[in-house]
């Protein structure tokens, strides 16, 4: 981090306080950005790009404001920029409830991520010609598109209360296509890997190149699969899928802004509201959410408003118990804030978002858990979800499923959606699998304006009960091939 970012992010404390507000704290901001894009073994674009500034939260009269600057230059552009947002925060509601935060206590520590390999854009070419080769080398493949990139990140935190703290990490991601076609038939499949910390990320055990040989034999074996006619039916999900599933229709419904309505945007509702220690699922449901998985790309120590992370229980036993919360939000639930709150950098105001949400692992072999299926499906692999406005009727179809007759996995099936309502399918679970699994999400949008988060989701398989059924995509308008979580 520039100490000078830094020594600007301190007297800017200092001013605010001096100016009249009654808190203050401020995010200085330091990222670069390497990536590559490949197709059909042809590097298109090579871009680096490097972004620094800060982002300025304060409390004026019980009400909150906020500013950013891009790479400042002179600290009387922070006194500019404050005194502004001082003067903003007096064009308010006068009977608005007052911004009320639970007391965090102080902290000053430094904390650098562990990175066992540094990454290089040399090395990350490398690593997708090599898989942009395997996928083209695969029977029906006419389309290979590889996205590797990683991000070096510094964060200092300052706050009135006297915090200072500063993490500093680095992301590595590959994103990969397999597009495949024949007969007139195109199917893709996608897959993305990496986690917080260096190129082990997507190179130890030669991770992203089996990816790479798996998709593409996937989105090949697709163009002679089958439809799935609708039906209600047992659903064998795996992990993959889950970590989605759990995104959506668990994850954010916790996220308390949500559960209050002050966050509304992409389906901003809550199916759960008012529901704190009532039953929402099976007995054996447990959902968490645990900013300290190491590696996943939710992985911190510290949250945007200076909160420490830890592991937060949301469902235990089938129990609603809690949901996410930030220092405000934890006073009108009367609870305590769970080190929830980010933005996607300094030039935006922090939310309440998910760290790596998760149902948690099971008992259960999986091979078992199939064998008692007499008539179902195996989805695999998340894709598309779509979902109303409290997150409580759902459907997301799953790159590939596979029909299960008689405890044996038989016919490969494409262009399948899954549907359920939220209560119903969580009551319905009987099975959860021992192979707990973390999936990176790298593109989670919230907020107005949108703001696009990186993080992990988890799960293991497990077994439950919805409607499924292929679609036409001949008749259905293709969105893109990437998972847009919202």
């Amino acid at each position: 981090m520039n100490t000078i970012l830094q020594d600007l992010a301190d007297n800017g404390i200092k001013h605010a306080i001096k100016a009249g507000a009654q808190y203050c704290d401020i995010r200085a901001e330091h990222q670069e950005k390497k990536s590559i894009h490949i197709e059909n073994n042809e590097i298109e674009d090579v871009k680096t790009s490097m972004d620094s500034g800060l982002g300025i939260r304060l409390i004026k009269d019980g009400t909150w404001s906020f500013c950013s600057l891009t790479d400042p230059k002179s600290f009387d552009e922070i006194k500019e920029k404050i005194n502004q947002a001082i003067k903003n925060s007096s064009h308010h509601t006068k009977n608005k409830n007052k911004v009320d935060q639970y007391p965090n206590p102080t902290k000053s520590l430094k904390i650098d991520f562990p990175v066992l390999k540094k990454p290089s854009i040399g090395e990350l070419i490398t690593i997708g010609l090599e898989c942009s080769k395997i996928i083209l080398d695969t029977p029906r493949i006419i389309k290979s598109i590889i996205n590797p990139w990683y991000t070096v990140n510094s964060k200092y935190f300052v706050d009135s209360e006297g915090s200072k703290i500063e993490q500093n990490f680095t992301d590595v991601v590959t994103d990969m296509i397999a597009l495949a076609h024949e007969s007139g038939i195109t199917q893709s499949i996608n897959v993305t890997e990496g986690g917080r910390g260096g190129l082990e990320q997507i190179t130890n055990e030669d991770k992203i190149q089996k990816k790479a040989k798996d998709i593409s034999q996937k989105a090949s074996e697709l163009i002679s699969a089958k439809s799935a006619r609708e039906e209600r039916t047992t659903v064998v999900m795996n992990p993959d899928f889950v970590s989605l599933l759990t995104h959506e229709i668990l994850g954010h419904p916790s996220e308390a802004d949500r559960v209050l309505g002050k966050e509304m945007a992409w389906a901003g509702g809550s199916w759960w509201k008012g529901k704190i220690g009532e039953k929402i699922g099976s007995e054996n449901l447990n959902v968490f959410d645990d900013p300290t998985i190491k590696e996943s790309l939710g992985w911190y120590y510290f949250d945007d408003e200076g909160t420490e992370s830890k592991k937060t229980t949301l469902v235990e036993n089938g129990i609603l118990k809690n949901h996410m919360q930030n220092r405000e939000t934890a006073q009108i639930f009367n609870t305590m804030p769970t080190g929830n709150m980010r933005a996607t950098n300094y030039r935006f105001m922090p939310l309440i978002r998910m760290a790596c949400t998760c149902i948690g692992n099971g008992d259960r072999n999986v091979n078992e858990i199939i064998k008692e299926v007499k008539k179902g499906y195996l989805i695999s692999d998340m894709k598309i979800p779509s979902i109303d406005m409290k997150r409580y009727n759902w459907s997301i179809s799953c790159q590939y499923a596979q029909k299960i007759e008689n405890g044996e996995i038989t016919d490969l099936l494409r262009d399948v959606i899954v549907m359920g309502t939220a209560p119903e399918f969580f009551e319905s679970i009987d099975a959860f699998g021992n192979d707990f699994t973390v999936r990176p999400i790298t593109n989670c949008g919230k907020g107005d304006p949108m703001q696009s988060m990186v993080m992990g989701n988890g799960g293991p398989t497990i077994r439950g009960v919805a409607t499924v059924k292929s679609v036409n995509l001949n008749e259905t308008r293709i969105r893109s091939n990437k998972t847009k979580c919202h």
